[in-house]
């Protein structure tokens, strides 16, 4: 059983950040091709993940922060787990837009899933600044302000993650 007060703090974030997280949700998923997960079932999900994790998160940026590992994990589970009910049938694609290209390009997301992995082996840090930007919604300001480093860095953190995850699944930058 969790801890009573932090399973009432974890439901009352939840519930003040619950319209921008449906909005992170449906943008994660809303090219999603014959998909059973919607935006309702991925954003109770990831409430669900961060359950007894949220007690030691300190403001709105690190709740972000983790909701969007929780949203990326859910995401690849469901995946992992379609693609092994389908026994070697195609993979569920999904588009994924880094905003910074100006044009989505189709990636599947166990690839990216697999290329975040890789990623995490050489620098975790750039997996949570991708976690806190792509699947989290955050703003480059957000993100700087609680690493406690400058938007710039952060920017140029963000451009080496993207441009090493796109080498890694064969994208053009």
């Amino acid at each position: 059983m969790g801890d009573p007060a932090g399973d009432v703090a974890a439901r009352a974030a939840f519930c003040e950040l619950y319209d921008e997280l449906q909005r992170l949700a449906h943008r994660r998923l809303g090219r999603a091709r014959h998909t059973a997960l919607d935006t309702v079932a991925l954003l109770h999900e990831t409430f669900l993940k961060l359950d007894g994790k949220v007690a030691s998160v300190a403001g709105r940026g690190q709740f972000m922060a983790l909701a969007g590992k929780a949203m990326r994990q859910v995401i690849a589970n469901y995946l992992r787990d379609r693609q092994a009910q389908k026994r070697g049938g195609g993979l569920e694609r999904i588009t994924l837009h880094t905003g910074l290209s100006g044009a989505a390009t189709d990636t599947d997301a166990l690839d990216l899933e697999s290329g975040m992995q890789a990623l995490e082996q050489l620098d975790p840090r750039l997996v949570e600044l991708v976690e806190c930007h792509f699947y989290g919604g955050m703003e480059f300001s957000e993100i700087a302000a609680l690493r406690g480093c400058s938007e710039r860095t952060v920017y140029r953190d963000w451009q080496c993650a993207r441009a090493w995850l796109h080498a890694r699944l064969g994208a053009p930058t």
